[in-house]
């Protein structure tokens, strides 16, 4: 019993608590990791060349965080059921 509640907090605690399925959750930060490793390569070559990949990086972190912001209001208004709730949970 103890072991099947490790698993839960593992794999579906965090999912639930931002409005994902396990799946989705996973698609979703396979996508981020995927955008990072991404942008992490190209400073890395901004590094080597700084005429290269001047705005990358920003570019995508700013990108995420907008996407992160607009995925909480979005779990916000499903959770509260108020299409204009903006309630963020910051956890």
């Amino acid at each position: 019993m103890e072991a099947s509640l490790d698993l839960q907090h593992l794999f579906l605690d965090h999912p639930r608590d931002v409005g994902e399925t396990y799946f989705a959750h996973q698609r979703r930060a396979f996508g981020f990791g995927a955008r990072m490793l991404g942008a992490g390569f190209a400073c890395l070559l901004h590094g080597l060349i700084p005429a290269m990949f001047c705005q990358t990086g920003s570019r995508v972190v700013t990108g995420l965080y907008e996407d992160m912001v607009s995925s909480r209001v979005r779990s916000a208004r499903q959770q509260t059921g108020d299409p204009s709730s903006t309630r963020l949970r910051l956890a």
